[in-house]
Formats: C-alpha cells, sequence, structure tokens
C-alpha cells in the first residue's frame, strides 16, 4: 500500500509539473524538486545537452512560492559578451554607444520570480563577479551607474559543462562554482535511463498526433525495444523529433520494429557514417565541441562540392568552359587519418577564417558554434 501511494504521488506531481519519467533517477530528481522547491535556495541542474534541464527548472518555480511571479529564462551562450552585463543587469541611458534609452536587465524583470540561467558555463568572468554579489546580497549595478539596486531573485543555473574543469583552468571563478551548486541536481542522459524513454514516446506521441491532427496506430513490443536499446546521442530532444518525423511520415500506420530503425540509422549515418566520427558514450564537452566544429565544416565543403556540380553541369549542357576561375573552388588539405582531432580542428577553424577574411561573427555561424567558442578557440590555438 505504500509504495502504491509513492507512486500516486509520484504520478501526480508528474502530470501537474511536466517531469516525466518511470527511471530510479528521475524518481530521486522529482523528490529533490519536491525539497528543494519550496524554498529560495540556489539550484545548479547539470546534464549533457537535450536532457531535459530547463524542464526541471519549469518544475522547481512551478511549485515554488514564487509561481505568480515570472520566470525568466536566459541562454548566456547567446548572449555576446560586449552586451552581456547590460542584457543581464541593465543600463542607464547613455552609458554607452547606442544606450538610447534606459534598460532594465533580466534579473530585475525577473524581480520577486525566478531567473533561469542556462549554459551558465559561459558566462565572461567579468559577468561572473557581479552575479555573484546578486547571488550573496541581492544587489547588483547598472551598468553606467554607481546606484546599488536590490532585487529578490531565486536563481537556478543550468549547465553542459565541467564545472570542476573549468574552475581548474580558470574559466570559471570557484567562489561562484561553490556557491552556485548548494544543490546540485544531475540530469543522466537519455541511455542511462531506459525505463523513462517509453513514458517519453508515449507523451510525444499524444502531444504531436494532436498537434498535427494525426492518428496513432501503435506501436510493437519489439519497436519499443529498439528504443530503449538505442543510445540517443541527442538525448530527450532527439527521441522528440524522432517521433515527429516518424508520426508524419508514417502517418497512420502500425509502427513495426523496422519503421523505428529507418529513423535512427538516418542519424546514425549523419552522424557517423558519412562523416567518419565515432559517437563516444561519454565523451567530454571539449571533444562534443570539436566533433560540432568539424561536422559543420563538412556539411559547408558537401554543400560546396555539390555547387561546383550543378555550376559544371551547367557548363557541359551549355557547351561552354570555364575561362575564370571557379569562385566556388575551396582548396581542401587531403583527408590525413594520422591526425589527431585537435589538429584537425585547429585547420578547419584557419580554413574557416581565411574563407570568411577573418570575419569571426561570419566564421562562427558557418561553424554552428557560439562567437565566445570561436574566441576561445582562436586564442587556443594562436591564430589572432
Amino acid at each position: 500500500m505504500k509504495t502504491e501511494a509513492v507512486k500516486s504521488t509520484l504520478h501526480q506531481f508528474q502530470e501537474e509539473y511536466g517531469i516525466l519519467g518511470e527511471s530510479v533517477e528521475m524518481r530521486e530528481i522529482i523528490e529533490v524538486v519536491e525539497q528543494v522547491a519550496p524554498t529560495d535556495i540556489t539550484v545548479l541542474i547539470s546534464g549533457e545537452s537535450g536532457v531535459g534541464k530547463e524542464v526541471v527548472a519549469k518544475a522547481i518555480h512551478a511549485a515554488s512560492s514564487r509561481n505568480k511571479k515570472p520566470l525568466v529564462t536566459v541562454n548566456c551562450g547567446a548572449i555576446p559578451e560586449g552586451i552581456i552585463e547590460s542584457e543581464l543587469f541593465g543600463h542607464e541611458r547613455g552609458s554607452f554607444t547606442g544606450a538610447s534609452e534606459q534598460r532594465k536587465g533580466y534579473f530585475e524583470l525577473a524581480d520577486g520570480g525566478t531567473i533561469f540561467l542556462d549554459e551558465v558555463g559561459e558566462l565572461p568572468l567579468a559577468a561572473q563577479v557581479k552575479f555573484l554579489r546578486i547571488l550573496e546580497n541581492g544587489e547588483y549595478l547598472r551598468v553606467g551607474s554607481s546606484v546599488p539596486r536590490k532585487v529578490s531573485v531565486r536563481v537556478i543555473a543550468a549547465t553542459n559543462k565541467d564545472l570542476e574543469s573549468e574552475v581548474r583552468h580558470n574559466r570559471f571563478r570557484a567562489d561562484l562554482f561553490f556557491r552556485l551548486r548548494s544543490v546540485n541536481i544531475i540530469v543522466p542522459p537519455l541511455r542511462k535511463r531506459p525505463d523513462d524513454i517509453p513514458v517519453l514516446f508515449e507523451n510525444f506521441v499524444d502531444e504531436l498526433s494532436a498537434k498535427n491532427n494525426i492518428k496513432f496506430a501503435g506501436i510493437s513490443d519489439e519497436a519499443k525495444q529498439v528504443l530503449k536499446e538505442y543510445h540517443w546521442p541527442g538525448n530527450v530532444r532527439e527521441l522528440r523529433n524522432v517521433v515527429e518525423s516518424m508520426l508524419i511520415l508514417e502517418k497512420g500506420k502500425y509502427i513495426e520494429a523496422d519503421h523505428i530503425r529507418k529513423y535512427l540509422k538516418e542519424f546514425k549515418a549523419a552522424a557517423v557514417e558519412d562523416r567518419n566520427l565515432p559517437v563516444h558514450i561519454g565523451k567530454s564537452v571539449e571533444q562534443a565541441e570539436r566533433e560540432l566544429i568539424l561536422r559543420a565544416l563538412l556539411d559547408i565543403k558537401s554543400n560546396i562540392m555539390e555547387l561546383r556540380n550543378i555550376i559544371d553541369e551547367q557548363v557541359r549542357t551549355n557547351g561552354g568552359a570555364r575561362t575564370h576561375q571557379d569562385p566556388m573552388a575551396v582548396q581542401q588539405p587531403p583527408e590525413e587519418p594520422s591526425l589527431s582531432l585537435q589538429e584537425m580542428e585547429h585547420r578547419m577553424i584557419a580554413e574557416a577564417l581565411q574563407r570568411f577574411k577573418g570575419n569571426r561573427r561570419v566564421a562562427a555561424r558557418a561553424l554552428n558554434i557560439s562567437e565566445r567558442t570561436l574566441y576561445r578557440k582562436i586564442k587556443e590555438y594562436g591564430l589572432e
């Protein structure tokens, strides 16, 4: 009877706050959320990209006494370093070029509620100092002001980085790290909690079939097993994308194992076979970042080759010949299997900077990484 009561409480919490899962790991997370939500304690949520850290943050806010006030979500990795302090803490009119009026920052907008700082490991050191001050006593200064202001804000932060490693490499302040991790909720990757996959699958099917007006005919036990055995490098986000693609393209069909494998194979082909990049379970953030750069550059190379083929075909069709240098011709280094991942990353970044004439913003966009990451890599490899 006690076990049934626990399950009933768990399901009630899941339905109310949206944290789904039947695994032991997710039950433990729900228990922690229930304990910390009524307090104002700072919470750090750690886990790989796509595991559902924002869902946990939203549940904490929704179950707290601050739920009548706003939950302000800030992606720290998406804000350029030059304006991040203004975005977080606000600025006074005339404090810098372009500051034509006074502006509230995200902390001020979240006053009385909760602020969720996603990718907190991307905060520059200068902003970390001011962030620590807010955590300590609720005080902050707008950019261009000497008058301290106070806010009452619950802070929830999330990261897919190993912040201890960042501290050791002097990229993250030790005092801020220890202050942040008052409570550290670690959300495991989906591959380590296969019992959650059927629950998440069913939830996504219900949500997406209703959204797209599609009737779901069901799924076989073998197909469910295939889902549970897949390694899900993109975690919950990838599972949702697979469900959405499958529902739309297999509209009205009863889903068998072969249907599932077809969609998983597309992900494997894109991430592994065509690019010759192995998928490593438990890979470091640095390694994953390098693979992301390489994949983006290989995509650029593939697109360039396709365009060149189209141009060549048009020339042959018109019976003409090229009389000038092909602007799409980009010299690519021969493949060298002996090159390390670090050496390949160095070469690819250098080529991207050369291709875009040193324009770092365009190069970062082409590499599918943030400008801040590119700046760090440029400094690391001495490409300045």
